[in-house]
């Protein structure tokens, strides 16, 4: 068995991340994140043709945002973007519709809500908050391109509660490009830059898939994120067959070069 040196070791990883790179559009949620995340003005383009509003001026966004729940489940969103207003939007691609069924639309806006509700506040200032799910199927079944969730009053001829909290599905199966709609949609599904409808999507996806730096930008996503799944895979593992999480943790930092505090995240968020 011959074995390879460890430049040719990183050119053959190099090569085989460029390979999914190629493959990658933005129904994949690792590219989306890194897409949208910390870039205001994809993410203010595809905000405004979603809700349809051209006034939407985005000031932040944050691919990956955890908002941490010390009594229960934490959320991590993919792209978390706040507007001029203190709107607040999260941003989610889901390829299984399992992933975008009602609990977890609830659970996500409930989180933010909690994350705008400031302790002390007798009552809640919450400015309005968007649940916004990019579907690769038509999960609701009825064949528009989108379909708004909000809460009705029935006794007074479903009269919108205003509250502030607002759902929204995206469906990725809706194939008429005549419209603003149909065309980002597109746009979500394409692989290669040349492809895309719209010049300032095409720009960005160019960069990560076609440039050096991008390109760079993207390999190093993929390693960490090929760490990630494998110390999380290594942690369950050990878990299954009881080793006690002292234990774990010193093997985690040894196998996986963890500083101490590394693999107490690991354990405590990771792997919960």
């Amino acid at each position: 068995m011959i074995k390879m040196s460890q430049e040719e070791a990183k050119k053959s990883y190099r090569e085989r991340y460029l390979q999914i790179l190629s493959e990658f559009c933005l129904m994949d949620d690792s590219f989306m994140t890194l897409f949208f995340g910390g870039n205001i003005e994809t993410t203010q383009f595809i905000l405004r043709i979603i809700l349809e509003d051209p006034g939407i001026t985005v000031i932040e966004t944050v691919g990956q945002f955890e908002i941490k729940n010390p009594n229960g489940r934490s959320v991590r969103l993919d792209v978390h973007a706040v507007d001029e207003n203190g709107q607040q939007f999260d941003v989610e691609v889901q390829r299984a519709n399992i992933g975008a069924g009602a609990e977890r639309a609830r659970f996500n806006s409930s989180m933010m809500d909690t994350r705008m509700a400031s302790v002390g506040d007798k009552v809640p200032n919450l400015k309005p908050a968007y649940v916004i799910f990019i579907t690769e199927n038509d999960v609701l079944g009825g064949g528009f391109p989108l379909y708004h969730i909000d809460r009705k009053i029935s006794e007074l001829d479903n009269k919108l509660f205003c509250d502030g909290s607002h759902i929204i599905y995206v469906n990725g199966a809706y194939t008429n490009e005549s419209e603003p709609i149909g065309m980002l949609i597109h746009d979500f599904k394409c692989k290669s830059a040349s492809e895309m409808h719209y010049p300032i999507l095409a720009d960005r996806a160019r960069y990560f898939k076609e440039t050096e730096g991008g390109q760079e930008h993207m390999c190093k996503l993929m390693e960490e994120y090929g760490k990630e799944v494998s110390i999380k895979s290594a942690v369950d593992t050990a878990r299954r067959y009881g080793a006690s999480e002292s234990a774990i943790l010193a093997d985690i930092m040894e196998q996986f070069g963890l500083s101490e505090s590394e693999a107490k995240d690991y354990l405590l968020k990771k792997s919960a």
